[in-house]
């Protein structure tokens, strides 16, 4: 039997701006329905927390289809296994700058998602915004926050198939995540 390990995955675009409503009792019980373990939700905004033996490319997957099967929407998931989203809070490079979840931001590639290039964008024009991609992390300075940024705007824009969480979000779910006993 594959090992157990445990994920956190985080759904595009769910409870944002009254679209695509799904309850998290309704997210929790469609993942204890695949098979899932631990399930836990943080927030209304698609943040799950799970076991799983399958690797994160199948959970994801199994996930879009059990959400959509039962009538919810179809919203897009990125999963990364603890070892990653720990990965993911270590490599931030605007840590040293500053914690405060309103300006520091991450986009998730969800499953299967191209990088997105920054080719051809003038991020001067966009200061102080900054922006860095990492693997299949884009990690977002914002020092005046996400509403009224125009770099984020213009990102938005791009074709990446991304999920985004602020930093608060990002280092609470890998606390949570490391909270979590394997058997």
């Amino acid at each position: 039997m594959p090992a157990t390990s445990v994920y956190v995955a985080l759904l595009r675009g769910i409870n944002v701006g009254g679209r695509s409503t799904l309850p998290m009792a309704d997210l929790r019980r469609v993942a204890a329905e695949c098979g899932f373990g631990s399930v836990a939700t943080y927030i209304q905004s698609g943040n799950l927390l799970f076991t799983a033996t399958l690797g994160a490319d199948a959970a994801a997957a199994r996930l879009e289809e059990a959400i959509a099967a039962a009538g919810g929407p179809t919203p897009r998931v990125a999963v990364r296994s603890r070892a990653e989203l720990a990965a993911v809070v270590a490599g931030n490079p605007y840590v040293e700058r500053s914690t405060d979840g309103k300006q520091l931001h991450v986009a998730f590639l969800t499953q299967g998602a191209a990088q997105p290039s920054l080719d051809g964008i003038d991020l001067a024009r966009f200061a102080p915004d900054e922006v860095t991609v990492s693997g299949r992390e884009t990690y977002l300075f914002l020092p005046n926050g996400i509403g009224r940024s125009k770099l984020a705007e213009a990102l938005g824009r791009l074709p990446a198939d991304a999920t985004v969480r602020n930093w608060r979000t990002v280092t609470t779910m890998l606390s949570r995540a490391e909270a979590v006993t394997l058997d």
